[in-house]
């Protein structure tokens, strides 16, 4: 009788620590998505020739959960009423913006970026120097020409609470698989 008591016993302990595993492993999973895997799709060709309209990224929330944002980062920021946007970050908190001759001026100085990033035919409000709160930043599409952004009224600036991610991979189509720089 013994025997299959430990038996018994055996069997209910084997089946709690799997129940407990299974728990445990599907808490991770939902986490790393909620941090790494948030899906967003691109609308509109304001972040061209980086992001297409119709590309879906995933959004790492956790980076700026534990770290703070960097110049040139691809960022999710939310929008009053409105989708979610996708823009690069230009200016940091505490920094003056200014455009003038087609170039980006951070506190007075060129912003040295490759693929023409600190360059901007339109000026907007940033044809006078634009300065950033502790809490701000100044963000631009990669398409200038084609982007409300930090430059216009309808955007501003973004403070560091509206800021939900930083976008590290396009994921469709897979025909452009990759990492986002």
């Amino acid at each position: 009788m013994e025997f299959f008591e430990e038996k018994e016993s055996n069997r209910l302990h084997w089946l709690t620590e799997w129940a407990v595993d299974c728990a445990v492993m599907v808490a991770l999973a939902c986490y790393l998505v909620f941090c790494f895997g948030s899906r967003i799709e691109m609308n509109g060709s304001s972040m061209k020739p980086v992001l297409e309209s119709g590309d879906v990224v995933l959004m790492n929330r956790l980076s700026y959960d534990i770290g703070k944002p960097n110049r040139l980062d691809v960022v999710v920021f939310e929008r009053e009423g409105q989708q979610p946007g996708i823009k690069r970050i230009i200016g940091l908190p505490g920094e003056t913006v200014q455009i003038k001759n087609g170039s980006i001026y951070i506190n007075g100085e060129l912003l040295k970026a490759q693929d023409g990033l600190g360059e901007a035919t339109i000026a907007g409000a940033a044809e006078y120097p634009v300065e950033l709160g502790e809490d701000e930043y100044f963000l631009l599409g990669d398409n200038r020409e084609s982007s409300e952004d930090s430059r216009f009224s309808g955007i501003g600036n973004i403070k560091r609470e509206n800021l939900i991610g930083r976008v590290w991979l396009r994921f469709q189509p897979f025909s452009r698989l990759g990492f986002v720089r």
